[in-house]
């Protein structure tokens, strides 16, 4: 790590300017950049700035996994400076009276995480990863599955590269007027009463046993360690998002490879089957996409009110990543986990 040395009154300015800074013992984080994000909410952060989070970290009542210490390592600054004699045999009590009441066998003094640095990892960040991922073989699987906090280049063509990614907005911007067309298209020769559809409840039965199925064993297949294809074919589709998963770029499928499932989908449903039937299909199929990009960005960049079903849900889709990375594949529900057996439990000492 840096040995770089804050002082007491550094701290004290920085956090008095609005800077996020916390403290783990004598280590100092800078969290600016993560307040927002993270899932119990800004405000639990910043009322903890210049504060020692160590007994917030290991709980009770929440107890953070081993890949929510080791992002915190990302944001490590240096070691903080004794203010004085005194101060410093207070906060050593502190300190001691901390572990003996504590139970540190997760501590964050207790693992060696070293620094995230895009110099010394497994891959070379400064390259397109897409191509190097497949190479890493049997080490594969838990690099993929320790996030961090660093955008994400796949491709070495700024042109193919701009279409792998894309703003939030740009989803509703291309795909919602489509809804609202065939929508209403379909609405109009349905009312002639010619054509039988399955009731919404069936549809949206399909959606979401669809999407889980499409998250559980497309998204989350277990590529052998020996093909390097099914690697890469695997970090394109959803390893990308699990090793950075606040990369808000990377969050929503795009429009341009979105178009290459949607639009063979919509001329094989014409062919198949009476218009009406296979237009509202389609265009069913077409908004439950739309509703889990947008639940799936808000999960991650969304602030829902403390207790609601949103908030609960972000916290589980959160533990998804950090910490049930096989578990949890339900986003706008948690249905399906349910009978499958793939729930993430319910551990109160246990955040994310």
């Amino acid at each position: 790590m840096d040995s770089r040395r804050v002082s007491p009154a550094e701290l004290r300015l920085k956090c008095s300017a609005g800077t996020c800074w916390v403290l783990v013992g004598d280590k100092v984080y800078d969290v600016s950049g993560f307040v927002k994000l993270h899932p119990g909410g800004e405000r639990l952060l910043r009322d903890r700035a210049g504060e020692d989070i160590q007994a917030e970290l290991h709980g009770p009542p929440h107890r953070h996994s081993n890949n929510a210490l080791r992002w915190l390592e990302q944001y490590y600054v240096g070691q903080l400076e004794a203010e004085s004699p005194a101060t410093n045999q207070q906060n050593q009590n502190e300190r001691n009276q901390y572990s003996s009441s504590t139970d540190h066998n997760n501590a964050l003094s207790g693992f060696h995480f070293k620094t995230f640095s895009p110099k010394t990892d497994l891959v070379d960040w400064e390259k397109p990863l897409l191509w190097q991922v497949g190479h890493l073989r049997e080490k594969y699987d838990e690099w993929v599955h320790q996030p961090v906090d660093q955008p994400i280049r796949l491709f070495h063509s700024d042109f193919v590269e701009s279409c792998s990614k894309t703003a939030w907005y740009i989803v509703l911007a291309v795909w919602a007027p489509v809804v609202f067309y065939l929508s209403w298209y379909c609405l109009t020769e349905l009312a002639k009463g010619n054509t039988i559809l399955f009731s919404s409840i069936t549809k949206v039965m399909f959606w979401t046993l669809m999407e889980y199925g499409i998250h559980r064993f497309v998204f989350h297949m277990n590529p052998p360690a020996s093909n390097y294809y099914l690697i890469t074919l695997h970090f394109m589709l959803h390893g990308q998002h699990h090793k950075a998963p606040f990369d808000s770029s990377r969050l929503v499928f795009p429009p341009v490879p979105a178009s290459i499932v949607i639009i063979p989908l919509y001329i094989v449903l014409q062919k198949i089957l009476p218009v009406p039937v296979g237009l509202s299909i389609f265009v069913g199929g077409l908004f439950g996409y739309v509703v889990y990009d947008m639940t799936h960005y808000y999960l991650h960049y969304g602030c829902p009110r403390k207790g609601s079903y949103l908030a609960w849900l972000k916290s589980y889709h959160v533990r998804h990543h950090f910490e049930h990375q096989k578990s949890g594949f339900g986003i706008t529900s948690t249905l399906w986990d349910r009978p499958f057996k793939t729930l993430i439990p319910e551990n109160k000492d246990k955040d994310y």
